[in-house]
């Protein structure tokens, strides 16, 4: 396996990307495509050790940080909805012009909204491997901002709810969260984005990370139900809300069975 970074230029600015090579002609290809704020920075390790255990299985891997995340240029504060699926599509655009075989998006959480949007727009026929997939953008971001309220409390203040955060952002303005300045670009693209079921040709499967196992959360089993997509449940650790996890082997292994399938 070969582990090569660079940089994809997108709209006339750099998006960093790390490629997972496997050893002669990839079987398939993978696109990753990362969660939202802090969450991205907490997956990395198991991210980037399910990327070279795919790539090990004769699979080319594409990570790609959006505007304003990890190396790319731009700020957080200026990062919007919208350029980061044009992000998503020229990726894919670069794995299709690198390798002429069947291609995976790989989301995970936020992640999965943008990969089933992009996945919505390709006529050709992509697997889709959605870890946790958040099924409503508006209710991710409205958990989001809760997080700026606790803050509030802690801090003895309070100026409202989500509701008013929400209004702040409708006025135009940012909203800081957790050390992140959120957009209304950002926020509107984020609220407006609903995980879309798989297109004719295309095939899906979600997995539920819950510790300690158990069945799919009423939600996800209600999408998957009647929409020719397949689901499971790990048990490892919630990787992009758990600081310090390094290796998820449940989450890994039922992978790297799915992409079989997937990519066959």
């Amino acid at each position: 396996m070969t582990l090569e970074p660079g940089f994809l230029a997108v709209d006339g600015s750099q998006r960093f990307c790390l490629w997972h090579l496997p050893e002669g002609r990839p079987r398939g290809s993978i696109l990753y495509l990362h969660p939202f704020a802090e969450e991205l920075n907490r997956s990395r390790h198991v991210v980037a050790e399910q990327a070279r255990a795919f790539a090990a299985r004769g699979y080319a891997v594409l990570q790609i940080d959006f505007f304003g995340c990890g190396d790319s240029a731009g700020d957080f504060a200026d990062a919007d909805w919208a350029q980061w699926r044009r992000d998503g599509r020229a990726a894919m655009q670069s794995l299709r012009d690198c390798f002429d075989v069947p291609l995976c998006l790989w989301g995970l959480r936020s992640g999965a909204l943008l990969a089933s949007e992009l996945a919505g727009e390709a006529a050709a026929d992509v697997g889709l491997l959605l870890w946790q997939p958040v099924l409503s953008g508006k209710q991710h971001l409205q958990q989001f901002l809760r997080l700026h309220l606790a803050a509030e409390l802690l801090d003895g203040r309070t100026r409202g709810g989500t509701e008013a955060l929400l209004a702040q952002l409708a006025a135009g303005a940012p909203v800081e969260v957790a050390g992140y300045t959120v957009a209304p670009g950002l926020a509107a693209g984020l609220a407006a984005s609903t995980l879309k079921p798989p297109g004719l040709r295309q095939r899906m499967h979600c997995v539920e990370i819950l510790p300690g196992g158990g069945e799919l959360s009423p939600g996800l089993r209600r999408f998957v139900e009647g929409r020719q997509a397949g689901s499971s449940v790990s048990d490892d650790a919630q990787c992009w809300l758990t600081p310090g996890v390094q290796s998820c082997p449940d989450l890994m292994a039922r992978s790297l069975g799915v992409m079989e399938s997937l990519l066959p």
